[in-house]
C-alpha cells in the first residue's frame, strides 16, 4: 500500500524548473504543493512518476486542440517521467457527459475499435513512442463485472456525484439523467487506481473526473493523484473552442498546405496564446518574439514562425517550407496582417450559404448576383482556394475570404437565432 502523502526531500533547482514547466500555460494545478514534493521525490529517487492521460475514442481523428494537453504529456515526458497514453475503450461506451446538457448516445465496439485504430498513430506524433505506455481501460474496467462495480460504485455518494455542475443543472430543470452516467466519473477515477498515476491530464471541462480519482485512490490507501487542467484552445475564429462542428479546427491528418494556411489565417492576439500551449519553444523565447514584434517586427513573421512549427511537426520541414511557397503562390502574396473579422448568420432555419451570398452579407460584393459573377471571372478564394461553383454553399464555420488581390475579411459563418 503506498503512503498517504509525498514524502518531504529537497526542493532543489531542477524542481523548480520541472514545477515552472508543469505550470505552463496550465489552467491549475491541484494541490500544487504535493506536485512539487512528488518532483522533489522523484528526483531524490531516480524513480520517475507515472502522468496519465485519458482520451475516449468519440471520433477518427484528433485535431491540434486535442495536442493541448498531448504537449505538456511531451513537456513532462522529456523530464524524464513516465507518460501513460489511455485509450478509454471501456469508458466509450458509457459516454462522457462532461459539459452536456443531454444524454450522450454510446458508441458500438464496432466504433470504439475503428476510432481507436488511429489514436495512438496521431498522438505519437507529439508524445515520444519509445518512452509512452499505451493502455485500454478495459484491461481491468471489464474483469471488474456487476460486483466489482457495485463495490465501486459504494466508494462515492450521490451527493457528491450531484456537485457536478451539468448533472446540478440537468436535474434542476428537470432534464434526464440516466444512471449509467454516473459510472462514467467513477470508472475514470478507478482508471488512475489501476495505473496508480502521480498526476493526472485533462481539459478544464474534466476536473470533476479528475477529482474523482485523487478521491478513489485514497479510498483504496493509495497515495492521491495531483491534477493538472488544461485550457480548452480556441478554434481559428479565437472565440469559441476548437470544434470540428464548428468548422473552427485543424486536423493533425490535414495535408500541410491546408494546416500552414489555417494557422495563418488566425487573428494576431490569438497567436500568442497558441504559442503557449502549442508551441515547444521557450517561454524566454516566445517573450523575447512579442517584445520584437512590440517594438515593431512584422507580427506576419512570428505567424509563419508559429505554422512552420506546428506543420513540421505533424508533417516534415520539407513539407512545411513547401507549405509556406504554395500559400505565396496560390495567394499571391499570402493574406495581410490585418483583416476584418465580421460575423454573418444564416438565414432562420438554414444550416448553409451560398459564397455570393455570403460575399454580399460580408460586404465583399453589392449584391449576391456580383459576388457570383466575381465567383465566375475567378476572382473569390475561401482559405486560399479559388470558387469555381457558384452553387457551393459553406456550412457554420471560420472562413478567410478573399476577393480580388485587395479584399479580404476573416468571416464566422453562424447559425441563426430566433
Amino acid at each position: 500500500m503506498n503512503q498517504a502523502s509525498p514524502a518531504e526531500f529537497p526542493i532543489s533547482d531542477e524542481t523548480r524548473a520541472a514545477l515552472a514547466v508543469t505550470l505552463r500555460g496550465c489552467d491549475e494545478l491541484i494541490p500544487q504543493d504535493e506536485w512539487v514534493k512528488k518532483l522533489a521525490r522523484s528526483e531524490a529517487t531516480g524513480t520517475p512518476l507515472r502522468i496519465k492521460l485519458g482520451l475516449d475514442p468519440t471520433a477518427p481523428d484528433i485535431h491540434i486542440g486535442h495536442t493541448v494537453v498531448l504537449n505538456k504529456m511531451r513537456q513532462l515526458q522529456d523530464l524524464g517521467h513516465t507518460v501513460i497514453f489511455l485509450i478509454g475503450d471501456f469508458t466509450s461506451l458509457i459516454g462522457d457527459p462532461s459539459g452536456r446538457n443531454t444524454t450522450r448516445p454510446p458508441l458500438t465496439p464496432e466504433q470504439i475499435k475503428l476510432n481507436a485504430e488511429t489514436y495512438y498513430k496521431q498522438a505519437s506524433l507529439v508524445l515520444d513512442p519509445a518512452k509512452t505506455e499505451i493502455r485500454y481501460n478495459s484491461e481491468w474496467s471489464d474483469p471488474l463485472g456487476a460486483r466489482g462495480m457495485i463495490q465501486l460504485a459504494a466508494r462515492y455518494t450521490v451527493a457528491r456525484m450531484m456537485e457536478r455542475n451539468d448533472f446540478h443543472d440537468r436535474f434542476k430543470a428537470g432534464t434526464p439523467i440516466s444512471v449509467h452516467e454516473f459510472l462514467y466519473p467513477l470508472m475514470q477515477g478507478y482508471d488512475s487506481v489501476a495505473l496508480k498515476s502521480d498526476l493526472e491530464l485533462g481539459g478544464t471541462d474534466q476536473k470533476f473526473n479528475l477529482l474523482v480519482g485523487r478521491q478513489l485512490q485514497q479510498e483504496y490507501g493509495q497515495e492521491p493523484q495531483c491534477i493538472l487542467t488544461m485550457p480548452l484552445l480556441e478554434g481559428l475564429d479565437g472565440v469559441e473552442k476548437m470544434s470540428k462542428s464548428k468548422n473552427n479546427y485543424i486536423g493533425i491528418s490535414e495535408d500541410a498546405n491546408t494546416m500552414f494556411a489555417k494557422v495563418l489565417s488566425i487573428s494576431d492576439v490569438l497567436m500568442w496564446r497558441w504559442y503557449t500551449l502549442l508551441s515547444f519553444q521557450s517561454e524566454a523565447a516566445i517573450a523575447a518574439l512579442k517584445a520584437e514584434v512590440d517594438a515593431g517586427r512584422n507580427p506576419k513573421d512570428a505567424k509563419v514562425a508559429l505554422a512552420k512549427e506546428i506543420t513540421t511537426r505533424f508533417h516534415s520541414a520539407a513539407a512545411a517550407d513547401a507549405a509556406e511557397q504554395d500559400f505565396i503562390n496560390r495567394s499571391k502574396g499570402g493574406v495581410p496582417d490585418e483583416i476584418a473579422d465580421v460575423s454573418v448568420a444564416f438565414v432562420q432555419g438554414a444550416t448553409s450559404m451560398g459564397v455570393g451570398a455570403l460575399l454580399k452579407a460580408a460586404g465583399l460584393a453589392e449584391s449576391s448576383g456580383e459576388g457570383n459573377r466575381l465567383i465566375d471571372g475567378g476572382g473569390v478564394r475561401v482559405d486560399s482556394s479559388v470558387v469555381s461553383d457558384k452553387g457551393l454553399k459553406l456550412g457554420a464555420g471560420v472562413y478567410v475570404v478573399q476577393v480580388g488581390k485587395r479584399k479580404f475579411a476573416r468571416v464566422t459563418l453562424t447559425e441563426g437565432r430566433e
